[in-house]
């Protein structure tokens, strides 16, 4: 990979300011928007009888959030109802565990999450998406974006104990169906935190950072490339590209890692999301190619040699 230097810019001074930490106000907008919709699902009525966890997820959760990242991800989880996955334990189905459906369905759940939303924000100050309802800011919270979901069980051997609970699943309006999981990816993003000395979300947030910052100078190949992917993407950095005296050094040795090994299907085809109970790359809506043709764009717009 070679590239021309186009901007005479101190990159080591600009990359140690990307990669800290979100600000105390930031978070602070952040847990105001989770408390906010905790106070909303609590007094509706019909939710409140309901087991309901209300919890951020994504870049804010993660701590991985940078300025741009306006809005936050609120996850409204009901976990009277949870959805089934024998993929990986052959011959079982709820029948033979002994479970019986439940009689609310995710279409009355997410009506009932509009509705309380409605009623405590006020219905000019909630939008329904496809996916999600958004709530908008004001000076006291940011922008959020309130998921409504029910749990989702995937078995991994032949008996209950087995379960991989806490994972999430939707139904967006217009079909379909979208599972996560939160609390894996939020574990596995501290865990490497920890393992490369805080060096992993720092470079998250400098590549974010770099991606928005091309993307308003008009480079087109950052356009394709969500937060979650960018965060993705450096999970599947090797630990011990980590840790340089520099964090341009670090920056390198992501961004060459990462295009080398992307530049085929066949040498990132095992690669999983931070989670690692989904692959990065299929049945997604990002592509390999690209995010090769990224990573090269952000190599030369840098202008590493």
């Amino acid at each position: 990979m070679s590239g021309v230097q186009i901007l005479n810019r101190n990159w080591e001074d600009i990359f140690c300011s990307w990669g800290g930490a979100p600000s105390a106000t930031e978070q602070t907008k952040c847990e105001n928007a989770e408390r906010a919709v905790r106070k909303a699902i609590d007094a509706s009525e019909k939710l409140n009888t309901r087991s309901i966890k209300v919890f951020a997820q994504g870049s804010y959760a993660n701590r991985t959030n940078v300025r741009q990242d306006s809005d936050v991800d609120i996850c409204v989880l009901c976990d009277d109802v949870f959805f089934t996955d024998y993929t990986l334990s052959e011959g079982l189905n709820d029948a033979a565990l002994g479970y019986n459906p439940s009689g609310y369905a995710y279409a009355d759940f997410k009506n009932d999450v509009e509705a309380a939303l409605k009623s405590y924000f006020g219905a000019g100050s909630v939008k329904r998406g496809n996916k999600a309802f958004d709530i908008h800011a004001n000076t006291y919270r940011v922008d959020a974006d309130v998921i409504p979901c029910f749990e989702h069980r995937r078995l991994m051997g032949t008996t209950q104990n087995n379960w991989i609970n806490f994972g999430t699943q939707l139904y967006p309006d217009n079909g379909g169906k979208i599972v996560n999981w939160p609390r894996q990816n939020y574990k596995n993003g501290v865990e490497k935190n920890d393992a490369t000395g805080r060096r992993f979300k720092a470079v998250v947030r400098i590549l974010k950072r770099l991606r928005h910052e091309m993307l308003a100078n008009g480079h087109q190949e950052a356009e394709p490339m969500p937060s979650y992917l960018i965060e993705c993407l450096v999970w599947n950095v090797p630990n011990d590209g980590f840790g340089h005296a520099a964090h341009q050094d670090d920056v390198r040795y992501a961004l060459a890692h990462l295009w080398n090994e992307t530049r085929t299907d066949e040498e990132c085809q095992e690669w999983g999301e931070i989670n690692e109970l989904k692959y990065l790359f299929r049945g997604q809506p990002w592509s390999r190619g690209h995010v090769s043709t990224f990573l090269h764009a952000a190599w030369n717009y840098v202008g590493f040699k």
